[in-house]
């Protein structure tokens, strides 16, 4: 069973999290073209090359999508927007059927009881800005805030809160070193340009959102806590590297107006000009932090240029993300962000959940692995609220299975199934478990 809400704070809240190209379906409602469709289109990208054109059709199928989340007894659904929907180009002209969605989908929030929480970027960026250059130009933080004015002039006055970026290090490293996101870099120059870029982005959304009237506006960065993968003395400094690239960078310039040591040794030289002069923008007051948090990680020095590091399997059981469970690392970035950063700021797990096959049984699925993290993860959260850790709420990832980016749809992660043939959803154990603890307190 999951610990039920009177284990938590009285003003506690519990909610659940999707991102709008994973589940909406993008080939209808006057969407343009984003980065990922061309990421998808291209051989080896993606598996079996799937894409997100239908998705699970949230886009038609809200209504019942809203019903099963305020079912379950969830307080806040935190969600995205999609920027080529609302702006097809990224700039100019706006799609009025796309905006008129997002404005029906917030009052079907408000009519059932749920705290609407918005990001507004969740990775999938309009084409035509990618042909811009994307993240890497110092433009695109205009871009961000100028979309921004559009989505919350229309929606800001029923928003719970909200959030510009949704885990930077996915927008910037992942994408543009490692290039498992789109656009599919590997490149070092343009990663450091993006991993400024996206904090300069959300500096600009935070001050169009203050302009705007409204309040209880935050960030929200993933965090992976990093393990030496032996002894040896190199291994302990390629993990702290690692450490500093994930999990200090970007909330290092949020909080504390500067990059650490270990990053700038290898981005330094390629960060773009005048950086230093950003913090001010960057460093906008916030509200409440999100962290992002689903395992760690075995780090290993490698004889290549810098990071110098490696992954390496770890001993714990796994996800089938091959992902370690590791719930005390949920509990020391808490701590953690709590003591070095963010102090009495109201802090949220604004993500946190597991992949697992889920085969559909007898029209049942008893996800027995994912209720097993989930109350080892909330055990985590309340160890840190005894700590003394301003811990407010928890959201789960995901409401339902879907677009997993370059994994398509191979991987679930949804308290609800979703049947990819039929768009058929059948809520899962956990479903039912999250239900049961969510119920009224006595």
């Amino acid at each position: 069973m999951l610990p039920g809400r009177a284990e938590f704070p009285p003003d506690f809240l519990f909610g659940v999290a999707t991102s709008s190209y994973q589940i909406e379906g993008h080939s209808f409602g006057g969407a343009g073209p984003t980065h990922w469709d061309s990421f998808a289109a291209t051989p080896g990208n993606v598996v079996r090359a799937e894409n997100s054109a239908r998705a699970c059709d949230h886009y038609h199928r809200w209504p019942e999508d809203l019903d099963l989340i305020a079912g379950a007894g969830f307080d806040i659904y935190r969600f995205s927007t999609s920027w080529a929907r609302i702006m097809p180009e990224g700039r100019g002209a706006v799609n009025a059927e796309g905006l008129d969605f997002y404005d029906r989908l917030v009052d079907g929030m408000l009519a059932r009881g749920l705290k609407p929480a918005l990001t507004l970027y969740h990775w999938e960026l309009p084409a035509a800005l990618a042909d811009l250059g994307g993240w890497r130009n110092r433009d695109i933080a205009g871009w961000l805030a100028d979309f921004t004015e559009v989505v919350c002039r229309r929606l800001g006055d029923r928003i719970w809160s909200a959030a510009p970026i949704n885990e930077p290090w996915c927008v910037s490293w992942l994408s543009h070193f490692e290039g498992h996101h789109a656009p599919g870099l590997r490149d070092i120059r343009a990663t450091a340009r993006a991993m400024h870029h996206v904090l300069l982005a959300h500096g600009r959304a935070i001050e169009v959102m203050r302009g705007l009237g409204m309040s209880n506006l935050g960030a929200v960065c993933n965090f992976e806590f990093a393990h030496p993968a032996d002894g040896p003395k190199a291994a302990q400094i390629a993990a702290r590297r690692y450490d500093a690239i994930y999990n200090q960078c970007f909330a290092s310039g949020l909080f504390k107006g500067c990059y650490p040591d270990a990053v700038l040794e290898g981005l330094g030289p390629h960060m773009p000009k005048g950086w230093q002069d950003d913090f001010g923008v960057i460093g906008a007051p916030l509200d409440w932090f999100g962290i992002n948090y689903y395992t760690c990680k075995r780090i290993a020095a490698a004889d290549t240029p810098w990071p110098a590091l490696q992954e390496v399997p770890g001993p714990l059981p796994k996800t089938a993300m091959g992902w370690e469970i590791y719930p005390d690392g949920l509990h020391h970035f808490l701590t953690m962000l709590a003591r070095d950063y963010t102090g009495t700021l109201p802090l949220y797990v604004t993500e946190n959940g597991l992949a697992s096959p889920d085969p559909l049984s007898d029209g049942s699925i008893n996800d027995q692995m994912r209720l097993g993290y989930f109350q080892s993860h909330l055990a985590a959260c309340r160890r840190a609220i005894a700590d003394g850790v301003p811990l407010k709420g928890y959201i789960a990832w995901s409401l339902m299975d879907n677009y997993e980016w370059a994994l398509g749809y191979e991987k679930r992660f949804g308290l609800v199934h979703v049947d990819f043939e039929t768009l058929q959803r059948t809520p899962k154990a956990s479903y039912h478990a999250w239900m049961k603890a969510l119920e009224p307190r006595a």
